[in-house]
Parts: C-alpha cells; sequence; structure tokens
C-alpha cells in the first residue's frame, strides 16, 4: 500500500504545484478548462451561439415569427500524449545515501524536464494556434523608446475586441522585462518633469496588468518534443505575449503514476511509470486576447 499511496501523494503534488511551478501556470487554472463538454476520452466541443440585433417594432402589428440564433461547435483534439518511466535499483538508494531516491529522481525530472517542456509545448502551441487563425505579431525591435508604445497598441487592441481588462497577463523575457522597467522608471522622471498627461496613461496601462518574466529558452515560437524539449533552428524568440486566460483551455484528459516495488520481472529494481494526455488551445472566437512581439524572420 506504501507504494500506491507514493504514486497518489506524487500526483496530488503534481496537481497542486501546477499554477506555481509552472511560468504559465495562471494559463493551467483558467476557468475554461471545467467549461466545456468532452465528446469522447480525447476531444472537447466548444460551443457557440450567434443572435440577430434588435428591429423596429410597433403596436399594430405583429411580424412572422422566425428564429433569429444560430449555434455552433467548435472541436477540440488532444494529440499531446506523453511518458517517461525509470528504474532505480535498490543498492543506488542506499550507496548513495538516499541521494538517488525515487523522490529526488522525480523532483529535478519535474524540474528540469516535465515543468519547462509543458512551459515551452503552451506558449508555442498558443502561439501556432493563433497564427493558424490569421493573426499576426509585432515584429517591433523593443527598446526603452518604444516599448510602452507597443504594448499600449496591444492594450488598445484588446479594448477594441471587449476582451475584459481585469485578468490579463505579459510575458516577458527577462530582457524585455528590464527594458519594461526602465523605460517606466524614465517615464516617471519625465511625468515629474513635464507633467505629461500621455506618459501618465502609458504608466498606468503598464500597470494594470500582471507581468510574468519567463527564461528566453522558454519562450521560442516552435520546439522538438522527440525526448523532452529544445528549440528548432527555424524557432523565433518570443519577446512579449499578453495573453488572457479565457482565450485558451488547457485539458488534461488522463494522467497516470505508479511506482512498483522490486520484483522478479523488474529484476530487483524499482520501477516508475507516468504518462499525461493533455493540450493546449486557443479559443477561436477570442483570438483577440493574444497579442504577439515576435522576432523579425530571418
Amino acid at each position: 500500500m506504501a507504494v500506491l499511496n507514493y504514486a497518489k501523494q506524487y500526483q496530488q503534488a503534481l496537481e497542486q504545484n501546477f499554477p506555481y511551478v509552472l511560468y504559465f501556470g495562471a494559463l493551467y487554472a483558467t476557468p475554461n478548462n471545467g467549461r466545456y463538454k468532452w465528446v469522447n476520452a480525447k476531444t472537447i466541443e466548444i460551443p457557440s451561439i450567434s443572435t440577430t440585433g434588435r428591429v423596429d417594432s410597433d403596436r399594430d402589428t405583429i411580424q412572422t415569427a422566425s428564429r433569429n440564433y444560430d449555434n455552433s461547435w467548435e472541436p477540440k483534439t488532444l494529440s499531446n500524449q506523453r511518458k517517461w518511466s525509470t528504474l532505480v535499483h535498490p543498492a543506488d538508494i542506499s550507496q548513495t545515501n538516499q541521494v538517488a531516491s525515487i523522490q529526488n529522481i522525480t523532483r529535478v525530472y519535474n524540474d528540469e524536464q516535465k515543468f519547462p517542456e509543458m512551459d515551452c509545448y503552451t506558449i508555442s502551441k498558443i502561439y501556432s494556434d493563433w497564427t493558424e487563425q490569421g493573426e499576426t505579431e509585432s515584429s517591433a525591435e523593443l527598446n526603452e523608446t518604444n516599448i510602452l508604445e507597443v504594448f499600449d497598441t496591444f492594450m488598445q487592441s484588446m479594448d477594441d475586441a471587449r476582451v475584459p481588462a481585469a485578468g490579463r497577463i505579459l510575458y516577458v523575457t527577462p530582457t524585455v522585462n528590464k527594458i519594461i522597467k526602465n523605460a517606466k522608471e524614465i517615464t516617471r522622471t519625465l511625468n515629474l518633469q513635464t507633467n505629461n498627461s500621455t506618459l501618465k496613461r502609458q504608466i498606468s496601462r503598464i500597470d494594470e496588468v500582471e507581468i510574468s518574466s519567463v527564461p528566453s529558452e522558454l519562450m521560442k515560437t516552435k520546439y522538438d518534443f522527440t525526448q523532452g524539449w529544445k528549440a528548432t533552428e527555424d524557432a523565433r524568440q518570443i519577446k512579449m505575449a499578453l495573453i488572457h486566460p479565457l482565450a485558451v483551455i488547457t485539458p488534461i484528459s488522463y494522467q497516470f503514476s505508479r511506482l512498483d516495488p522490486p520484483s522478479a520481472g523488474s529484476e530487483g529494481k524499482w520501477v516508475y511509470f507516468e504518462e499525461s494526455f493533455e493540450d493546449v488551445f486557443i479559443l477561436n472566437k477570442k483570438k483577440k486576447a493574444i497579442c504577439f512581439n515576435v522576432d523579425a524572420a530571418a
């Protein structure tokens, strides 16, 4: 029973850690994950309804009744199925003074492999889905002079698309995060000197969003996930992404983890195995709740 309990506790720990150890953990906490219908073990259908607008009315006539709404379904099919396993010899555990315990091994695996891979998959999949919907990123070279203007343009675009102002998250690389801090400081200094209302507006807008700094290697447009994760040769650097969590869905259909004790079948070794079936999608009708700034193509 202790063996099975470890696997169960490990799974619970993962679920508790997702919002905190993933750089894009807030996107895994989107309310969309519990909102939509599973058609089967790998497909979710996103419903949408459209209606006509109002027309003039009078007190003297009755118009012919008709259906003035329509509904459609947007299917999302999961395809990201991942697994990992390892053998651990009992002698390795004792001879390393418990350093090679399964708890330590899986902790390092999560911190250095699984969680970074999930982050890479999340941002690159959002970017891929977004561009497939015909959206185009900004390729402006960001600096202290223009970064607030580029950001303000993102915010204005979302305002025009009626994206909720509350909850927007700005994901940036550490370099861009530093540029933002310097630009804000410069702007505040100028504002004190000139009392410029335009600069005040820019400061207030950047302060409206949560800023999350993400390591540059986890902010690429494309990755190779053959084993683990690595940026492809044609990957470009995502420098800034403004995303509202309501624009994405991050469903997890299946998760399994188990630690089996040494047996004849495993030649006296502990066996750890885990598998998950998960994916990341954007909601097509909410694509305007996402903006990217990416290095220009070579």
